[in-house]
């Protein structure tokens, strides 16, 4: 394979000019590709006219392609040769055993693969390829013009498109909704044509990561006449080189987002000199130094998401955790901004949280795409813990230690000034659950506390006088399964413990949270700990307190949250939780596996769950013996698919009051994981996202 960089070309000129020209882009390190359209099914007359256009698209992006519709070219030595493979309508069982094996091994060493229309009426016996392609053709109607929908305009096969795309092609109704396990792109809207069958979500384009590799589909392609539209091989190429790497995206499922901005700035506000742009449902900076602020509401615990583009070496950056102002430095003083700007320092450059923290500077250049090509961001905010994910990869984990600062407050854009032209498009925020933030000094009932008049506090008072043995309540508070509690606390005395309980005083203790001396009566510090056994509905929660002397710290307030977080579970040597094969079915085994950015080692925290593929973590038959099997089921909100995270890093089944733990405490891949008492060992150690 070759490995020469080669001149910047303009990506609008591989579409024939018939899209708007973008900024010019850096230019891929040359790569090659294999493409095949065996069939043993119906065959599509359109396979020349796409073989050809891929050709085409090679010699003017500098990448080769071999065209085969002989399967032997499906060896471990030969896939080896190709950064992607495209299954160019192919239809029917086309690769024998081994020809299967080897597709596998490639894929899961990192290969592309690229599925186009018919890719999905291919091999339905195979399950690897069944979850690879994401979902099997079901039918189709007549071909006829219809509108698709593109919701992701961030990814190098859709960048390029209109929101709604509208073209004539054959089109697919497919057995399930491939969303639970894959980013989906675009969408068809069924109320344009006639014979549509998936409903409201008829997912039509879509990416994924898949075992260590990466896979792109598009259901158009039918037509002959595809392959000679300039924007339907502009949308084939981008699938193409995200296949092969060379273009990065965010490829996680996703779903539950709020829209801020996708073409409506209703509920903005511009502070400061300069603006942004509004077309083609994008933002676009110009002049400053100024901030694009979402004025409408403040948000505490959230992920939010957005792609970004800068034209060159630009400069912008998003911020979190500031209040509401009509000056931009007020968001430069009291929040934090996550930069844009690949040029600048360490501590100041993409990916950092500006001026605190540099990103993972490695994982960062993986995964960037150069100015010209969009981006995208996920910050995720739990607390006072930021996370910044490029193009769906961890690059900066950052915790706010600044009493003077939180990450609580508005988010904004900045247009940063004259000559920075920095774009943005589809903004959106999903929030955590939570019961919202309680001021400590608003109790229902007491024992030996009372409030407290202090300057810094939020609502002025404090909840104060605590000594050891006293104690708050707080009636009918919604706790909905609260997996997280957090303090805003302050001490220049001996400091303590919080215990939260329900019902009494002397309840059950969901979780406690040691509080310092924080350095002085007006230094305000958060404090958090995990939760476990938190009710699903409202309860009465007590706040007791212990420790040793008087006076020990004061409660400003405190908050309850459900994570929604999104990621890896990150267990012994460094390697991953695992659904084993990628498989969705109930009772497959959940194991060790080296960490390969897929959807089988993709886990949200949905309150008290663990969830991957659209399932559960699952103790199998809700056993309590050591050594049960952990498996994936079908999520039914049964005590066996309940997790509570504990201080000491381990994950306790509640029902069974035992830990997951690997078989034999074995780090080697596809070792299984077990339920087993818990002893605080490295095998039952385990990092949430």
């Amino acid at each position: 394979m070759r490995r020469i960089l080669r001149t910047a070309v303009v990506v609008a000129a591989v579409l024939g000019g018939s899209i708007p020209a973008g900024p010019a882009v850096a230019a891929d390190t040359p790569f090659d590709v294999l493409v095949f359209s065996k069939t043993a099914g119906f065959r599509h007359d359109a396979i020349p006219a796409g073989v050809q256009a891929i050709r085409d698209l090679g010699a003017a992006n500098d990448f080769s392609v071999t065209a085969t519709e002989d399967a032997g070219a499906f060896t471990a030595s030969n896939l080896a040769g190709y950064e992607a493979v495209v299954f160019l309508n192919t239809t029917g069982d086309v690769l024998n055993t081994t020809q299967q094996g080897a597709f596998e091994s490639y894929i899961r060493a990192g290969g592309g693969f690229t599925g186009v229309h018919a890719a999905s009426d291919t091999e339905y016996d195979w399950p690897f390829y069944g979850e690879l392609v994401g979902a099997y053709f079901a039918s189709h109607p007549a071909i006829q013009q219809a509108a698709v929908k593109v919701e992701n305009r961030g990814h190098a096969a859709t960048a390029a498109l209109p929101q709604t795309w509208t073209r004539t092609d054959e089109w697919y109704n497919f057995r399930t909704n491939p969303r639970a396990t894959a980013r989906v792109l675009a969408t068809l809207d069924e109320s344009s044509y006639s014979g549509g069958g998936m409903g409201a979500d008829h997912p039509h384009i879509w990416c994924k990561t898949y075992q260590g590799g990466r896979s792109f589909y598009t259901g158009g392609g039918h037509t002959a006449a595809s392959y000679t539209d300039p924007a339907f091989r502009g949308h084939l190429l981008g699938g193409i080189r995200y296949a092969a790497g060379r273009a990065k995206a965010d490829c996680r499922p996703e779903s539950g987002y709020t829209s801020l901005y996708n073409g409506s700035t209703s509920g903005w506000s511009q502070a400061g000199p300069g603006s942004f742009g509004n077309a083609d449902a994008t933002l676009t900076s110009t002049g400053g130094l100024g901030l694009l602020w979402y004025s409408a509401k403040q948000f505490s615990s959230y992920s939010l998401k957005f792609d970004w583009r800068m034209a060159g070496d630009d400069n912008s950056g998003v911020f979190v955790g500031f209040p509401p102002s009509s000056d931009p430095w007020s968001a430069v003083d009291n929040g934090y901004e996550i930069q844009i700007d690949a040029t600048d320092t360490p501590d100041r450059t993409t990916g950092s949280v500006y001026g605190f923290k540099g990103p993972d500077a490695a994982a960062r250049d993986a995964a960037l795409n150069p100015p010209g090509e969009w981006n995208a961001y996920e910050i995720l905010v739990e607390g006072e813990r930021l996370q910044v994910f490029l193009n769906g990869t961890k690059i900066n984990d950052f915790t706010n230690t600044d009493p003077a600062r939180g990450l609580a407050g508005h988010v904004g854009i900045q247009n940063h000034g004259d000559g920075d032209e920095v774009s943005f498009r589809n903004i959106r925020i999903k929030e955590q659950a939570a019961t919202g933030t309680v001021q400590a000094e608003s109790y229902s009932a007491q024992s030996g506390v009372a409030p407290f008049t202090k300057e810094g506090a939020h609502n002025g008072q404090t909840l104060g006088h605590i000594d050891p043995g006293d104690w708050a309540a707080y009636n009918g508070l919604p706790l909905n399964g609260a997996t997280t509690f957090r303090a805003r606390v302050v001490s220049g005395g001996p400091g303590g413990t919080i215990q939260v309980r329900t019902g009494s005083p002397t309840g059950p203790v969901l979780g406690s949270v040691a509080v310092p001396n924080t350095g002085s009566w007006t230094t305000f510090a958060d404090v958090s700990t995990s939760l476990s056994n938190a009710p699903a509905g409202t309860a009465d929660v007590y706040l007791t307190f212990t420790g040793t002397g008087s006076g020990l710290f004061d409660v400003d307030d405190f908050t309850f949250a459900r994570s929604s977080g999104s990621g890896p579970v990150v267990g012994l040597a460094g390697k991953c939780l695992d659904v084993r094969g990628g498989a969705s079915a109930d009772g497959t085994q959940v194991q060790l596996y080296t960490c390969n950015t897929s959807a089988a080692q993709n886990w949200t925290r949905d309150g008290s769950t663990l969830r991957a593929l659209g399932k559960c973590l699952d103790v199998a038959g809700a056993a309590t013996a050591d050594g049960a099997k952990i498996q994936l089921y079908t999520c039914n909100g049964s005590g066996a698919q309940n997790w509570a995270p504990q201080a000491n890093g381990t994950l306790r089944n509640p029902s069974s009051g035992k830990c997951l733990d690997l078989n034999g405490g074995n780090s080697a891949d596809s070792t299984p994981a077990h339920l087993w008492t818990c002893h605080n060992g490295a095998s039952q150690k385990w990092t949430l996202p």
